[in-house]
């Protein structure tokens, strides 16, 4: 039964990731108009908030702009973070993180804003003919060059749009996020978003990238690449974010809400992709941020953000384990430290279930021969084979469900951790010993992967196998060989976990090997003396 539910995990592990890696699903979406809710691909619990009546709704054409070619830059934006350019349209035409970790493969700074895509700020008038003016007519600045690395700095940009002027009010922060105030001369619709999703991540890993809304009841939506075929309205949104692996750009709200407007993108070589507006009929005030997606960062900012930072299906469990992994990676400044620290806390914890159920299989395993005996002698009558199954369990206190529970445990742990150990921005450019230089990167010499099929092999031949089936014994052999090839790739983080976790259960598999021996030598000495 171990055996079984470990081969469970490991097709679960494909289906969940390797899969995923070389096929992308795509969720279903809601085609109700009546339909209060927009199912999530990757989070169960996600509901969408209600939707406009469709005298209200908005439609594609309201928002539909072609995308600006590159426009000339009218101010420079200087924050601890990074440095910001925003061009003659009023956007943020380029985004360039400071921190060292943060560079392109060829170790160039790296934007994280993509050219010839719909960037943060961009307007969308209702009115078509204005929209076309907008795209046309050029904002002015009322300071070329800002300075918000140490204190927080304002900048004024203004459009005139012939009949009315549109302002956009700036302050930025060191820190990266930003308040926005919007305001017309006169009352007029218009849309404006907090851009499209950075381009970043060029990874095929299962991980989100879209848009997530989040509700003021905190209901957290989800939405990739085809999950919108129409526009979609949410009226008391509090988070409206554009989102890939590490980084985010997005509007809230502390207080109050917003209409967000969700929609395909119609970018070329996106055009499936959703794309965020906010809603606004004259004015409005929000708070935005464009950078990592910085747990720490975000919990300070508004709790409301970290949201923002989607885990998946096991998210429940994620959170805390990340939290808790933060709390080892302050107490001890490293990573991988933290990520050992925290397997063996885990193991430690599970160890009480592992013992029972580990032991039990010990006594399946001198069992096998007597269990061969019964099919045998009952193979054609099923009822009484599991009579006498049964009374061979309870004569000699085996439990054959014993090994189960310790597995199955150890299934929403590890896929919780993965995806941890996948999206958390705090392991990019994170270093534990040696070679490994970066935790989110894979192994650049393959050492932790390959150990790692070493010791899956060495815990393969130390635990109990009850296996009779020989295409199941096959399997079983060849996974070493199948798990180390898939994680040459994976990042270095997971793979360490997955390490030290074998390396644990070698030595707890030593431990109950010695103190099954010590029970077999008691009940021998027990016979004997009767």
């Amino acid at each position: 039964m171990n055996k079984r539910l470990l081969i469970a995990l490991v097709l679960s592990f494909f289906v969940l990731t390797i899969y995923g890696y070389f096929v992308p699903t795509k969720a279903p979406v809601a085609n109700d108009k009546n339909a209060t809710t927009v199912a999530s691909k990757q989070e169960a619990k996600t509901k969408a908030a209600p939707i406009v009546n469709s005298s209200e709704k908005v439609t594609k054409s309201d928002i539909k702009a072609p995308v600006a070619s590159d426009s000339k830059i009218i101010a420079t934006v200087e924050t601890k973070k990074y440095t910001l350019k925003i061009d003659s349209l009023g956007r943020f035409d380029s985004v360039i993180l400071k921190e060292k970790k943060y560079k392109t493969d060829d170790g160039k700074p790296l934007d994280i804003i993509a050219k010839n895509t719909i960037k943060p700020l961009e307007v969308r008038f209702k009115d078509s003919n204005i929209n076309n003016i907008a795209f046309k007519n050029e904002y002015t600045a009322t300071v070329k060059n800002i300075d918000a690395s140490s204190t927080k700095a304002t900048i004024t940009l203004e459009q005139d749009l012939g009949s009315f002027k549109l302002k956009k009010i700036i302050t930025f922060y060191p820190e990266g996020h930003y308040d926005l105030k919007v305001e017309t001369t006169k009352d007029a619709k218009y849309f404006i978003t907090p851009g499209f999703r950075p381009t970043v991540d060029k990874s095929m890993y299962l991980v989100v990238r879209g848009v997530i809304i989040r509700d003021a009841n905190g209901v957290v939506t989800t939405l990739e690449k085809g999950d919108v075929k129409d526009v979609k309205t949410f009226n008391n949104a509090v988070v409206a974010a554009a989102v890939d692996r590490y980084y985010a750009t997005l509007f809230f709200k502390k207080s109050g809400i917003f209409r967000a407007t969700v929609a395909p993108s119609g970018i070329k070589g996106y055009e499936e992709e959703p794309i965020a507006f906010i809603q606004v009929d004259s004015k409005d005030e929000l708070k935005g941020y464009v950078g990592p997606k910085e747990w720490k960062l975000f919990s300070s900012l508004d709790k409301k953000l970290e949201d923002i930072i989607e885990f998946g299906w096991f998210t429940f469990l994620a959170r805390p384990f990340f939290k808790i992994m933060y709390a080892i990676y302050n107490f001890v400044g490293n990573w991988g430290w933290a990520i050992i620290i925290f397997t063996i806390l885990v193991k430690l914890i599970l160890f009480p279930l592992s013992y029972k159920g580990l032991m039990s299989m010990q006594k399946l395993k001198d069992l096998a021969p007597k269990m061969k005996e019964i099919r045998e002698k009952y193979g054609k009558d099923p009822a009484k084979m599991n009579q006498q199954m049964m009374n061979l369990y309870r004569k000699h206190g085996a439990n054959p469900m014993g090994g189960c529970l310790p597995m199955l445990l150890q299934i929403p742990i590890f896929f919780a951790l993965y995806r941890v150990l996948l999206n958390a921005d705090e392991l990019q450019g994170a270093p534990w010993i040696g070679w490994i230089t970066d935790l989110s990167r894979q192994d650049p010499y393959f050492i932790l992967p390959i150990l790692m099929g070493i010791t899956m092999y060495i815990q393969q031949k130390i635990t109990p196998n009850t296996m009779t089936d020989p295409m199941q014994q096959k399997i079983f052999q060849w996974l070493p060989v199948i798990m180390t090839f898939f994680f040459l790739t994976f990042p270095a983080g997971l793979v360490l976990y997955w390490l030290v976790n074998n390396i644990l259960t070698i030595a707890q598999q030593y431990y109950i090997n010695i103190a099954y021996e010590k029970y077999k030598q008691k009940l021998k000495e027990a016979k004997k003396s009767e």
